[in-house]
This record gives C-alpha cells, structure tokens and sequence, in this order.
C-alpha cells in the first residue's frame, strides 16, 4: 500500500495541467484567482512531500494507473525532488504577485486568460520534469515547456518580443531535436524508457564494451541539446531579448525556472539514466566544463557593455548558466552540489532582480537605459532595497545566497585537487570581480541623488510601498527567501545532498 503523501507528484502535475484546461472557460479575474490556487496547491504539496521523504530518507516510485514497465508510466521522488518543486512553485507564486500590477499594462485584456494558461502548462512542465521516471515522458513536457515559454515571450506583441519568441523558438526547437535522437538512439540500444531499465542495460553496454560510439553520440546529442535549451554559452544569443522585453512577471519566470527544469533534467539522465561515473569516462564533462567557464566569463563582459538594466540582467544569467555547468565539468560529488546549490541560489536572486528592476524603471519615467536610473533607489524604496539584495547575492557577499554557492564551487575544485583546480579558481575570481563591476555599478547609480529641477523637468514620481502591497510583498518574500538560502546553507546543503545519495 502507497503513503498517501506518495501520490502528492501526481496530484501536483494533475491540478496545474486542469487549471490550464480550466482557465479557458473562466473570465479574466477567475482565471488568476485559480492560477494563484493552483500554485499555492502544489507549494503545500511539495512542502508536505519534502517533509515526509526527508522523513523516510529515502525516495520512492509511483506506478501511474498502477501498471508496471513496461506497460505503465512512473513517476520516482525523493528529497530532491520534492524540495525543487517546493523552490519552483514558491518561485513562481511570487514572480506572478510581484508582476500582477504591470501586467494590465503589457499584455491586452482578452489575452490575459491565454497568460495563465501558459501559466499553468508551464508549471506542469516543469513538475514532470522534476519527477517524471520515462525519458518519452520528459520529452513530451520538454515540448509543452518550450511552447508554454515561447507564449509567455510573444504575449506581450511587439516587434521585439516577437523577434525574441522566434528565435527564442528556432534554438529550442533545435535542442529538442537533438535531445529527441539522443532519446532515441538510447532507446535503440537498450530497448527500454524508464530510466533505472535504461541504466541497467547502459551499465552491461559499458561492461561488454559494445556499441561503445552509438552510446557516446546518444549521450552527446541529449547534452548538447539540453544545454542549447538551458542557453549555455556558446548557444545563449535569444537569452537577453527573451527575458529583457517579455512582462515582468514572464521574465522573472523564464530567467529563474525554464532553463533550472531542463538543467534538473540533465542532472537525472547524468545520474539516473547514465550513471555519473560513465559520464565522467566519457569526457563529456570536460566540454561542459570549457563551455561553462567561457559562459561565465562572456555573459559577465556582455552584461558590463550593457546600457539597459533588464538586458544587463539577462546577460547575468549567461555568467549564471555557466557556473553550473562548470560544476558539472569537476566530475564530483562536490561539483554537483555547488551547482544545485547555484541552481537555487540563481532562481531566488533573478527572479527578485526583475521584479526589483520593473519599479526601478517605473519611478524614471519608463525609461531602462542606466544612466536614467539616478535616484531611482530613493523613489522607490522597496525596489532598491530588492534589487540591492540581489546584487549583493550575484557579487557574492556573505550572508546572501550567491556567497554560498561561490564558496562550494571553490570547495568543490580545492578538495579533489586536479588539473581543473586552477582554471576553475581563477575563473571563478575573475566572474566574481565582473559581476562587481555590473551590479555594484548599478546600485551606486540608483542611489546617486539627481537635482531637484532634473527631478522635475522630467517629472519623476515616487513611490510609496504601502500602495502596492503586492509588489512589496513578493520583494520582501524574495529577500528573505534569498537570506534564508545564504544563512541555512547546512540545512539545506543537506536535503541535496541526501536527495543525490538516492538520485541514482
């Protein structure tokens, strides 16, 4: 007999996926009430099933329609699982508070129930990416991600959110291809989708030392295609106009949760499909690992040439992007930690760096050109404060969540001394000094007082936080959410790493 808590997956996939088919039927302001509902539901859930694996210390395999491989479908959770789920549904409860008040604005009336539908699809994408057993299954939600994100981009109809879906759909498209063959090409040589049956026949593949190139382009074509999705360097060129002209809300979505799903489901095949041990016999990782310190060095020169505070933001997390998969280049337990680490650590501070961004820019005039941001801090207090937490996160200072995960990389490359030691430590200084350069730059330039006559010549108004209790709201859940991630790193370094001990 199942643990009722053990049918919390299926129950979380299930309620955002009926919102979605029940929000076309509801008038506008319905339809957010029960997008709201929706999330709040699968945030108690995942809080429940983050509770009851850590519980049982270990993770567990649901059989949907309680039919068995290779008949049925599975879907498998553990702590890890539960407690992104928990990240992605707080995350994405918070970005749709915090851009509620824009959204009027940017997106025409009558398309409003077509945003929450994407919404919610995309909610349920994400979850089934978390915790979906079956390579075909998370293929499927790999597409209904990627439509739902290209939605979410091109809502907002103008030249150049239409531009940016386009070309944000040509580079998704030709990583679910290749992701698509890689699948495909797997289940030839195996004969098998569930992921532990895939394994088992990898692991006698490996041991034979049959069809060894098949299994190497296989890997290679599922890797290449998930870090084309993810946007890591050199494959990021529709990141900084998806998320820096899409709403508010849908850029705070897609720059801290999108790119995390495809990432997380990376991690899986590494550790769950594969085995982490034939991943690092193949090398694979050391391409991943060139890749991501050239990501992170890029993204971070791109974003100081920058001039428009949300594409500065955008570049940002091409510099984020390339720490993970630097940490995946260390091939060890302690890389892989760093980067979940960072996977969180990065959700929680851009998503609270664009939401911070939109009040910044509202107090001067519209205007998102960084020269124009002066006093900006003063005028809009609560969005300063919010926008300087997260600078001070992606900078690394202690007790914020960026200077925990910058610290576990260093760890991770110290600890197992080899010849990536030293690329990844001098990288990783040289990152950190750029994105000083960036986001300090920037809160110097938002508290830099502007003259009374500029102040009124171009007619800036201030804001008072109590009059957009919602807005304030989501920054301040995102401040301490973010401090939450930079002062318990040991309670929560130990769900990862509890949660990686039964990822396999």
């Amino acid at each position: 007999m199942l643990d009722f808590a053990q049918n919390f997956p299926c129950f979380s996939i299930i309620i955002c996926m009926m919102a979605g088919i029940i929000t076309a039927a509801l008038p506008r302001k319905a339809a957010r009430v029960l997008n709201y509902i929706a999330i709040l539901a699968v945030l108690g859930l995942s809080a429940g099933l983050l509770f009851y694996t850590m519980q049982t210390g270990g993770s567990f395999v649901y059989k949907m329609g309680r039919f068995p491989a290779p008949w049925g479908n599975e879907l498998r959770a553990g702590a890890l699982e539960a407690g992104m789920a928990f990240i992605f549904s707080f995350i994405m409860f918070f970005s749709m508070v915090g851009g509620y008040h824009k959204l009027k604005n940017e997106v025409e009336l009558n398309k409003h129930k077509l945003y929450y539908i994407m919404v919610d699809l995309l909610l349920s994408s994400l979850l089934a990416l978390v915790y979906t057993n079956d390579l075909f299954t998370a293929y499927v939600f790999v597409e209904i991600n990627t439509i739902s994100a290209c939605g979410l981009i091109i809502i907002r109809q103008n030249g150049r959110t239409i531009e940016a879906g386009v070309r944000y759909m040509v580079m998704s498209l030709l990583g679910s291809g290749m992701l698509l063959m890689g699948i495909c090409m797997l289940y030839d040589l195996t004969g098998h989708l569930l992921m532990e049956n895939v394994h088992t026949a990898i692991t006698y593949i490996v041991k034979t030392g049959t069809y060894q190139v098949p299994l190497i382009i296989s890997i290679g074509m599922m890797t290449v295609g998930l870090a084309i999705k993810s946007a890591l360097f050199p494959f990021h060129a529709w990141l900084p106009d998806a998320y820096g002209y899409s709403t508010v809300s849908s850029a705070a979505i897609l720059s801290s949760l999108v790119s995390k799903g495809y990432i997380f489901l990376l991690i899986k095949i590494f550790y769950r499909v594969i085995g982490f041990n034939i991943i690092c016999g193949t090398k694979i990782i050391n391409v991943l690992f060139a890749f991501g310190l050239c990501g992170m060095i890029f993204g971070s020169v791109s974003a100081i040439l920058e001039k428009d505070i949300r594409r500065m933001i955008a570049f940002s997390s091409v510099a984020q992007i390339g720490y993970i998969y630097m940490g995946f280049g260390l091939g060890t337990t302690e890389g892989m930690t760093a980067s979940i680490y960072h996977i969180l650590a990065h959700a929680a501070t851009k998503s609270l760096l664009f939401i911070a961004a939109i009040g910044l820019t509202d107090v001067s005039g519209g205007n998102r050109s960084f020269f124009e941001l002066s006093g900006s801090g003063y005028r809009n207090k609560i969005a300063g404060v919010g926008f300087t937490v997260g600078s001070l996160s992606m900078v690394g200072i202690p007790f914020f969540a960026g200077f925990v995960t910058k610290y576990l990389f260093a760890e991770a490359a110290i600890i197992h001394p080899t010849e990536k030691m030293l690329p990844t430590l001098v990288v990783l200084a040289i990152s950190t000094i750029l994105n000083a350069i960036y986001f300090l730059k920037t809160t110097i330039r938002i508290y830099t007082p502007e003259k009374k006559e500029i102040i009124e010549k171009k007619k800036y108004t201030s804001i008072v936080w109590a009059k957009q209790k919602a807005y304030s709201f989501a920054i301040v859940m995102f401040v301490i959410f973010n401090m939450v991630l930079g002062l318990m790193s040991e309670d929560i370094l130990y769900i990862i790493q509890t949660g990686l001990r039964n990822f396999a």
